[in-house]
């Protein structure tokens, strides 16, 4: 046991830390922990001076350095800080409020505290001393003019922003960033000499070497000069700094990638099952190239044995090594038009661990006996040695089982597929029993010329064979769930909660008006909206009751809180089957190995876990969303002037969004072009209308819109209300408020049902989801 130094004071107060022998396990030279401080510093009843609470818990000249660095530490957790005297104050005792900041494009922001109260309002002239993303700390100085809390900054204690990537611009003679990153509205001041050999005009990224603060600007030195926006695939390097994405693999990570094996090694089949014999397939787009898994159906008795094959990646990449660090930090894959940014080296990810065909594979496997009625009556999961026997694609399936004959030489494989076929339909009728909501939504694929430019947009249709994978998959993903519940395994889950009492009393307000009734009380269940839904359908109005019913669910997010699934139905649900392209995933494959191993999987703070993936989801996804934007501005800048057919997509109370008919891009009308009234925006009745009028614009209906403007500097479309035969209803200039074509931030569905569709290679397949 360590014992106090030898000019030490035992009499001193330290040595009645209840944390002293943790302190002593963890530091050769114990201090006093972070708790005993926090106390001491309270039953004082004042602020103190460092030196005073020094001395008044014995710490020697040769600790000061340390106990400094300690009483740091709490400070930038907002713990602690110093008054202008310089005394140290336990920040609970201030009354301040500790959270994250959150920044709007207008100038203003809020402050979303850490306890989960209401947010406080920032002023554009208190969002000048942070940044979006930063944390800090605020008092609460009252009310603003709409009656909201009001919060004054105090102090920041965490910067989220190093580096920011924009465009250069010159105003005055004087040099500048403007981010394009919206939330941040300062511009970086570029000190001259410090612009490297950018020019003006150009897209750069900036090394913040100074951050705002009461009294001074933002400053910063290019660091990377990206070109201009037209440049081929800008939009892609301008997403990937705007939101952080890790884009390069570390020298670390690229030599463990490169010293892998090209192939499975004869040792490594050592504790595994051999089924090689099966027929195993892998079905999916025609562009994929990174296969998570294979699967396989025989009839049973009156039942089905299905065979779920996932890569087994978690024998690649062990637990803190740097492949492993390097997946945390990405937490999933991103699929870009044209592009992707795996979560693993390509090595493993189009190698080694994908289910190509005609090799050898390690997999982990979900072994399932599934009864005449669509319920899985037992399952056995194990490590195996796997051997696809082909790469098929939906459309090739969902031609062969309409058509036999085309199946040509893979025709010994249509037996088990015919099989999965009379499985899946028994699934579906299990699903409907269970009472799962199928929201029908419409998907698009870019199609690109051979200059890289859209050539147009096309909508996805999802057969049959897309929805036999996700039906095996969702099966297997529940067994996984079950399993390590049975064995006690904490686990990361893919949780989905029904609509807040807020959301659904809104919904229910609206319906009312539409005569519809959503069942269930106050805890309507996912069988509720089936219901619903179903009465819906043929309705001239069903894509509008539909998209108000989608938006009243919350986020599916992970979680080591086993709270069930609801848009699935699910009392548990997780993420098991894509390994490859989610952290999550894998994190499940090693619980089910240490439960296996009749061992439990530690990996650290569940809870922190389930709060970095889903931010590195919602992260790929408002990524994705920019670069679509762009692109989509991009192929209409040729077309500004023509009128076309759409429907209100979602109205805000700056205007309405508009989808055009058989284009699928989006653009905003401003709220100043709707015409001469003042206009109001009712939340719950997705409508804004008219005071003077009475005209009112509401979500699904149809009007005549004609582009006035598109900006590719800021991903933005604007319309104007025009007839039929494109003469403006109102001649004015477009609003300066224009909104990012694609943009879902204002009407962005809240709602995760998580069906696992996968997709083609432009936006990798969400099996599993």
């Amino acid at each position: 046991m360590n014992k106090p130094t030898a000019n030490a004071d035992t009499t001193a107060l330290r040595w009645s830390d209840p944390h002293l022998e943790r302190e002593r396990e963890r530091y050769e030279q114990p201090l006093p922990s972070r708790e005993f401080i926090m106390d001491v510093l309270r039953q004082q009843g004042a602020p103190l001076l460092p030196e005073m609470l020094s001395g008044l818990l014995g710490i020697t000249p040769d600790e000061s350095d340390l106990f400094s660095r300690r009483l740091r530490a709490m400070e930038r957790d907002g713990e602690l800080m110093q008054n202008r005297r310089g005394d140290l104050c336990v920040v609970e005792k201030l009354d301040l409020i500790k959270g994250r900041v959150e920044g709007h494009p207008d100038g203003f922001g809020f402050l979303t505290p850490d306890d989960g109260s209401d947010d406080l309002y920032l002023s554009p002239r208190e969002m000048q001393k942070t940044m979006h993303g930063d944390r800090a700390m605020a008092r609460e100085i009252g009310q603003d003019r709409r009656g909201r809390r009001e919060g004054k900054i105090i102090e920041v204690l965490e910067r989220a922003n190093t580096h920011i990537v924009g465009r250069l611009v010159v105003e005055h003679g004087i040099m500048l960033v403007a981010a394009e990153n919206k939330r941040i509205t300062q511009d970086i001041l570029i000190p001259t000499g410090h612009q490297g050999s950018a020019e003006p005009g150009q897209v750069v990224s900036v090394e913040l070497i100074e951050q705002p603060g009461k009294y001074a600007k933002p400053m910063g030195r290019v660091v990377e000069v990206l070109g201009s926006y037209a440049d081929p695939g800008m939009e892609i390097e301008i997403a990937l700094r705007k939101h952080s994405l890790p884009y390069i693999f570390p020298d670390a990570v690229e030599k463990i990638a490169k010293k892998l094996p090209k192939k499975v090694l004869k040792k490594d089949h050592a504790g595994r099952e051999d089924i090689r014999h099966l027929p195993l397939v892998t079905i999916d787009g025609e562009t994929a190239r990174d296969f998570d898994d294979a699967v396989y159906c025989e009839p049973n008795g009156s039942g089905y044995r299905l065979v779920v094959a996932i890569a087994d990646v978690s024998h690649y990449v062990q637990p803190g090594d740097p492949l492993d660090v390097e997946a945390y930090s990405r937490g999933n894959s991103v699929y870009f038009p044209r592009r992707v940014i795996p979560m693993l080296p390509e090595e493993l990810s189009n190698g080694l661990c994908s289910i190509n065909p005609q090799v050898e594979r390690l997999c982990m496997v979900c072994d399932m006996q599934i009864g005449a009625q669509g319920a899985v009556k037992a399952y056995r999961f194990y490590p195996a040695v796997m051997y696809s026997h082909a790469r098929l694609t939906y459309n090739q399936v969902w031609d062969w089982l309409q058509h036999p004959h085309n199946a040509g030489e893979h025709g010994d494989l249509l037996p088990q597929l015919k099989q999965l076929y009379t499985l899946f339909k028994v699934l579906l009728k299990a699903r409907g029993k269970r009472g799962a909501i199928d929201f029908e939504t419409v998907e698009t694929q870019m199609i690109f010329n051979e200059d890289k430019k859209i050539d147009r947009i096309i909508p996805v249709h999802r057969n049959d064979a897309h929805r036999l994978i996700e039906e095996c998959m969702l099966a297997a993903n529940v067994c996984a769930s079950d399993f390590l519940q049975k064995k006690k395994q904490p686990a990361l889950y893919r949780i989905h909660e029904g609509p807040t009492p807020e959301k659904l009393a809104a919904l229910r307000e609206f319906l009312s008006e539409f005569g519809f009734g959503l069942g269930g009380g106050d805890d309507p269940q996912a069988k509720d909206y089936a219901t619903l839904l179903s009465s819906i359908k043929g309705r001239p109005d069903a894509q509008l009751l539909q998209t108000v019913m989608l938006r009243s669910l919350q986020q599916a997010v992970y979680s080591p809180d086993s709270v069930g699934h609801f848009g699935l139905a699910y009392e548990h649900y997780t993420h098991f089957t894509s390994p490859i392209r989610r952290y999550p995933d894998l994190l499940i494959h090693r619980a089910i190995k240490a439960a296996l191993n009749g061992e439990q999987y530690k990996p650290g703070a569940w809870a922190e876990l389930g709060a970095h993936c889903s931010m590195t989801e919602r992260r790929a996804d408002d990524a994705t969303r920019d670069v679509e934007a762009w692109l989509k501005c991009f192929y209409m800048q040729d077309r500004v002037g023509e009128t076309f057919p759409g429907t209100i997509s979602s109205v805000t109370g700056f205007g309405i969004f508009v989808a055009l008919d058989d284009i699928y891009v989006e653009g905003l009308v401003h709220i100043s072009e709707l015409g001469s009234d003042y206009f109001h925006f009712d939340k719950t009745r997705h409508q804004i209308a008219g005071e003077r009028t009475g005209v009112r614009y509401r979500m699904g209906d149809r009007v005549h819109v004609k582009i006035v403007r598109v900006s590719l500097d800021t991903s933005r479309i604007d319309f104007v209300l025009a007839s039929a035969d494109g003469t403006e209803l109102i001649n004015k200039a477009p609003g300066k408020d224009g909104a990012a074509a694609g943009d879902k931030k204002a009407r962005h569905v809240d709602a995760d049902t998580d069906a696992p569709k996968k997709k083609s290679r432009s936006r990798k397949p969400r099996k599993g989801k």
